[in-house]
């Protein structure tokens, strides 16, 4: 039995030596030679990455083997790793500006390009399209068999139509597919009979192809601006479809990036899509141009949206607008005939913008009192006292730690009437945001007796948090004891 076992151990050894020994194709960076590495390289994906995370471990085998596989290709197509949460590798991920992880970039002429990647996170789809990243970022089209294997049917593809591939337009439009091509697809032809869709044209024309809406549409200002925006407005269709069918997923991301107002329908497309589909898209092709785009969603898909807004289901078909301005308009229980007015008074300010408040609490005993945006205005501003209002969300674990706190500090304060300490459920209620910047959970702002707002940057302590009070509160002007003190002085 002992001879089995050391054998058996033996083996295990063995098979892990020969694990350790296995080549690993994703390179690894630090600090001391990331600048240097990139620098040798015209071509190069580098992620960043912290060992702690999930998807980051999700992505290491997928990414591992692509990079095996592009070891290959000619020229080898290089793929490396940098541990972006080390303390020491801080400094340059920072000027990457890395926001989460895993974040993937392509580098290109030693580092002087940098680009988003934007692909797949599984080996034979990260294969596929840095092969693509790798090449001409507007491969010529020759044939119709050249057409067919490029242009994907279901995506957005940019063609340039140029009579010969030389001169300034041309030239500008190479610039153009370099700046985007880690986003759209081009190629470039001198025969516009080898397009599946569209005619023959007799200039430079610049032909966006697409699968929804007119399925086609030219433009002829070869601007590398007013390229750029005609590729983004052309993009999105006149009305998005926002469901369930992972398609649509990237005109919605577009949709939502845009810098239009935004219009949002949401319908139950099981039993009401036909009664507002063509009035719906009517209304959008009135106001094409004008600033404002549409999106058509079901309510089955649309769970998320409605929780944001604070919406329930049973008001659908209802339609918001998100302006520009951050305000909100909506109306629910909408006919399909009203869209178009309603409309009209949004383009013309005649609606009142609705603004998302949690109920008001029937009681309200608890020391940290609750706040929600129906009384804003009454418990905070218009209070006369001085308040301590945490902006918190409920699923945040700092604001859970601090819960404890402020109850201290609120009972601290229970029988002085000029304090009020509270809280706002941030993710359940609007915020004005002309008076209060939240960008992170818990975030705290005081607000004097007599109208000064400051926010609250010190130590979450108990001792802390009452000194910073002390420090900054006023007599509020109509308490007893401002009165007390006035009538004091007056003797």
């Amino acid at each position: 039995m002992r001879g089995i076992l050391v054998i058996a151990a033996a083996f295990l050894l063995a098979v892990c030596v020969a694990a350790e020994g296995e080549k690993e194709y994703v390179l690894t960076l630090d600090h001391s030679n990331l600048t240097d590495t990139v620098a040798k390289h015209n071509f190069i994906v580098l992620e960043f990455y912290a060992p702690w995370c999930g998807h980051c471990k999700s992505l290491a085998p997928e990414y591992e083997k692509a990079a095996a596989e592009l070891s290959s290709h000619d020229p080898p197509i290089v793929l490396a790793k940098y541990d972006a949460s080390d303390e020491a590798n801080r400094a340059l991920a920072t000027q990457y500006e890395i926001q989460g992880f895993p974040t993937i970039k392509i580098l290109r002429d030693g580092g002087k390009k940098v680009q988003d990647y934007n692909g797949p996170r599984e080996a034979d789809g990260i294969v596929a399209y840095l092969k693509k990243q790798v090449g001409p970022a507007s491969p010529e089209i020759k044939s119709k068999e050249d057409a067919a294997n490029l242009i994907d049917e279901k995506k957005i593809f940019v063609v340039g139509i140029f009579p010969e591939a030389s001169g300034e337009k041309f030239e500008n439009y190479l610039t153009l597919a370099e700046k985007l091509r880690a986003e759209i697809n081009f190629a470039h032809t001198v025969d516009a009979k080898l397009l599946p869709r569209g005619g023959p044209v007799d200039k430079p024309t610049l032909r966006l192809l697409k699968p929804f809406d007119e399925l086609f549409v030219d433009f002829e200002d070869f601007q590398v601006d007013a390229m750029e925006k005609f590729i983004a407005e052309a993009s999105i269709p006149v009305v998005t479809v926002f469901d369930n069918d992972p398609n649509n997923n990237e005109y919605v991301n577009k949709f939502f990036d845009g810098t239009n107002s935004k219009a949002l329908l949401f319908v139950n497309f099981s039993s009401e899509l036909e009664a507002f589909k063509s009035k719906y898209n009517d209304v959008a092709k009135l106001y094409k141009g004008e600033g404002v785009s549409f999106l058509l969603g079901d309510v089955e898909a649309g769970e998320g949206a409605f929780e944001y807004f604070g919406l329930k289901p049973e008001q659908a078909p209802l339609i918001v607008i998100m302006g520009t301005d951050d305000q909100k308009y909506l109306k629910d229980h909408v006919e399909p005939d009203a869209i178009a007015a309603w409309l009209k008074d949004y383009k013309d300010g005649k609606l009142k913008p609705y603004v998302k408040s949690q109920p008001i609490p029937e009681t309200n005993d608890e020391p940290v009192k609750v706040v929600v945006r129906d009384t804003l205005q009454d418990m905070v501003f218009n209070s006369g006292k001085n308040v301590l209002l945490e902006f918190y969300a409920p699923w945040c674990g700092h604001c859970k730690k601090l819960a404890p706190i402020l109850d201290e500090v609120a009972v601290s304060f229970e029988s002085d009437p000029d304090v009020l300490i509270a809280k706002l459920d941030a993710t359940l209620n609007d915020l004005p945001k002309d008076q209060f910047d939240v960008q992170g959970f818990p975030t705290m702002y005081f607000k004097s007796a007599s109208g000064k707002l400051s926010q609250y940057d010190g130590d979450r302590t108990k001792e802390a948090i009452i000194e910073f009070i002390e420090k900054n509160r006023d007599k509020p002007v109509h308490s007893d004891s401002a009165k007390t003190d006035s009538a004091k002085d007056e003797l």
